[in-house]
C-alpha cells in the first residue's frame, strides 16, 4: 500500500490473553500477504497478561498498517470484534482470530475475485493445525447454498465481506456471543448481491484446548446463540418455519409450516407387495396409509396403475382415499418417467410429490415440509433423508462427480453424520432422489417433466440438471425422513446408452459443487 493510499482489506482481529507465539503466527501470516493493499487492526479486548499488549504496540509501531484499538474494560468478542469493524478503512473487512493464520497466497487469490464490483461476500475453504503445525480437517466447502447456512455456520473463514454492507445491517451484533459471526452472516448474505466460494485452502484454523475447533461441545452457549440467530432470520426472510438445535453441535433443523396449498402426491404402481417389518404388504397401500397418518396439508393422491393391478389393491385405495384419489390406469410399457408426467397431467394441486409406491412416510408432517419449502422463491425440487429398512441411509442427496452420479454416502449407518456433519443439515445439492421428490406444478412443466427417454435410470438426474439450468435451486432436507423399502442388495441394471444420453446432455461431472467434502460412497 503506498503511502496515503486506502487499503482494499481491513483485516479485524479482536484480542484475548492469545498464546504470544500464535498470536506472533498470526500477525506474520498477514505481514506476508501480497496482491492487495491491506490494514490489520487488532483490538485488545483488555487482556490480563500485559506480553500481548507490548506485542501489539511493537508491531504497530514497526508497521502502519498495524492498527491498535485498546480497550479500558473486557467487553467479550462481540463488543471488541465491533470496534474493529468500526476503525476499519478499508472496501472490505475480513475476520481473523487472534491464534489463527492465513494462507501465503490469500490476498493473491482474493485479489482476482474482488476485482468485480458486484462481489459483496467471499468465502473460502479452511483446514485445522494443530500446535506441531501439522494441517488436517480441511473443509471443502460447498458453492453458496443457503439452505446450509441457516442449519450450520458452514462459510467460516476465511469470510471477506464488503465493509459498507456489514454496517448497513448493524455490524456485529450482542446477544449472540459465540455464533456472533453466524448471525453477521445471514444478515450479510440476505442483502449480498454476489456471494462467491473460492474453492482453495486460505485459512488455518488453530486447534488449542477449549476451542470450538478443537472441541465442538466447548461453547454450549454458542449454540443456542446460533439457534436464536437462524430464528430472526427466518422472519426476516419471510420464512414462515421455527428454528430448533439440530442432532450434532453447531447445526440447526428449520420445521417449516403446513402450507394453504393442495398436495397433488403422484404415485406409479403396479400393485406389488413385499415383506415389510417382518409382514407381507401392498407397498401402495402402506404408502398411502402413511400419507393420511402423517399429512396435515390438504392432499389428493394420484395413483398411476398397470393394468395388471389387482382389482382389490384399487378397491382398498378408493375406501381409504374416498375422492381424495384420483386413478389413472397406464396401459403402455414400463416407463416411469412417462407414468410421472401422466400423473402430474391429472394433478390438480399447486405443489406435487412424486413418491415411489415403496416409500413410507415416518414423520409427522412430511408431505407438508417438502411443499412449503418447494414454494420458497428460487426453489425448484425439494428432496429428503430415506432410509431403508434397517436404518441405514439410501438417500442423502445426489453427488456428481468423478464422471458419474451417486447417492451421498449410500448405506451409511444411523450414527454416521458424514463429513462436517453433511448428513444432519439441510443444504442446496446437486440433485436428488425421485423416489420421493416436492415440486411446484408450474416448475415441473416448465422444465419438461421428467425426461421419458430416459425411462428407468438416470431420470431424477436429468431433472435435477434441469431445474438448475432453469434456475431453479435443489433442495434436500434431514428433517423430513421417509422409508425406502428398496432393497440394499439390489443392483440396479444400468445401460451404457443411458449414460451416454446423460453425458451428452449435461457433460462429464468432475467435482461436485455442493457436497465436495471427499469420497462419499
Amino acid at each position: 500500500m503506498t503511502a496515503g493510499a486506502d487499503p482494499t482489506i481491513s483485516f479485524v482481529t479482536p484480542v484475548y490473553d492469545p498464546p504470544l507465539d500464535a498470536l506472533e503466527a498470526c500477525l506474520d501470516s498477514v505481514l506476508a500477504q501480497r496482491g492487495l493493499s491491506w490494514e490489520h487492526i487488532l483490538v485488545d479486548d483488555r487482556s490480563t497478561d500485559p506480553r500481548v499488549r507490548e506485542l501489539l504496540r511493537r508491531r504497530s509501531a514497526a508497521d502502519p498498517r498495524v492498527r491498535v484499538v485498546e480497550r479500558e474494560v473486557n467487553g467479550g468478542i462481540v463488543a471488541a470484534s465491533q470496534d474493529a469493524v468500526e476503525a476499519a478503512r478499508g472496501e472490505f473487512v475480513a475476520f481473523l482470530d487472534h491464534d489463527d493464520r492465513l494462507a501465503p497466497t490469500a490476498l493473491t487469490v482474493l485479489a482476482d475475485v474482488l476485482v468485480d464490483p458486484e462481489v459483496d461476500y467471499v468465502y473460502t475453504d479452511e483446514d485445522k493445525v494443530d500446535d506441531e503445525g501439522r494441517h488436517f480437517d480441511a473443509f471443502r466447502k460447498p458453492a453458496w447454498s443457503p439452505e446450509r447456512l441457516r442449519h450450520q455456520m458452514y462459510v467460516g473463514h476465511l469470510s471477506v465481506m464488503r465493509t459498507s454492507l456489514v454496517r448497513e445491517v448493524g455490524g456485529v451484533r450482542p446477544g449472540f456471543d459465540g455464533s456472533q459471526d453466524h448471525d453477521l452472516a445471514l444478515r450479510v448474505t440476505e442483502r449480498a448481491r454476489t456471494i462467491v466460494h473460492v474453492p482453495q485452502v486460505l485459512y488455518h484454523w488453530r486447534t488449542v484446548s477449549g476451542s470450538t475447533a478443537a472441541d465442538p461441545n466447548a461453547k454450549p452457549y454458542a449454540w443456542e446463540a446460533g439457534r436464536r440467530a437462524v430464528a430472526e432470520h427466518l422472519v426476516r426472510t419471510g420464512i414462515d418455519a421455527e428454528a430448533e438445535l439440530g442432532p450434532v453441535p453447531g447445526t440447526y433443523w428449520v420445521h417449516r409450516a403446513t402450507p394453504d396449498v393442495l398436495i397433488s402426491v403422484v404415485i406409479p404402481t403396479r400393485g406389488g407387495s413385499g415383506i415389510i417389518w417382518g409382514a407381507r404388504q401392498h407397498y401402495v397401500l402402506e404408502a398411502v396409509d402413511s400419507i393420511i397418518a402423517t399429512t396435515e396439508a390438504r392432499f389428493e393422491v394420484v395413483v398411476v396403475y398397470d393394468s395388471v393391478t389387482d382389482p382389490h389393491v384399487l378397491d382398498e385405495l378408493r375406501a381409504r382415499l374416498g375422492d381424495r384419489l384420483v386413478l389413472v390406469e397406464f396401459e403402455e410399457q414400463f416407463n416411469f418417467s412417462q407414468k410421472c408426467n401422466v400423473g402430474v397431467a391429472a394433478a390438480r394441486g399447486d405443489v406435487v410429490v412424486l413418491m415411489n409406491d415403496d416409500v413410507y412416510l415416518s414423520a409427522p408432517r412430511s408431505l407438508d415440509q417438502l411443499a412449503a419449502t418447494a414454494l420458497e422463491p428460487g426453489v425448484g425440487g425439494v428432496g429428503c433423508r430415506l432410509l431403508f429398512e434397517d436404518g441405514r441411509l439410501q438417500h442423502g442427496g445426489h453427488v456428481y462427480e468423478h464422471g458419474d452420479w451417486h447417492h451421498v454416502l449410500l448405506a451409511a449407518g444411523p450414527d454416521e453424520h458424514g463429513p462436517f456433519a453433511g448428513l444432519h443439515v439441510g443444504r442446496e445439492a446437486s440433485g436428488v432422489t425421485a423416489a420421493l421428490l416436492a415440486v411446484r406444478r408450474d416448475v415441473y412443466l416448465e422444465v419438461g417433466g421428467m425426461a421419458e427417454r430416459l425411462p428407468v435410470n438416470f431420470n431424477d438426474v436429468d431433472f435435477s440438471y434441469k431445474l438448475w439450468h432453469e434456475g431453479h435451486r435443489v433442495l434436500w432436507l434431514p428433517e423430513v425422513t421417509a422409508y425406502h423399502f428398496e432393497s440394499q442388495t439390489r443392483v440396479p441394471k444400468v445401460f451404457a446408452w443411458e449414460i451416454s444420453l446423460v453425458r451428452q446432455r449435461w457433460g462429464i461431472p468432475g467435482r461436485d459443487s455442493y457436497f465436495p467434502e471427499g469420497s462419499h460412497f
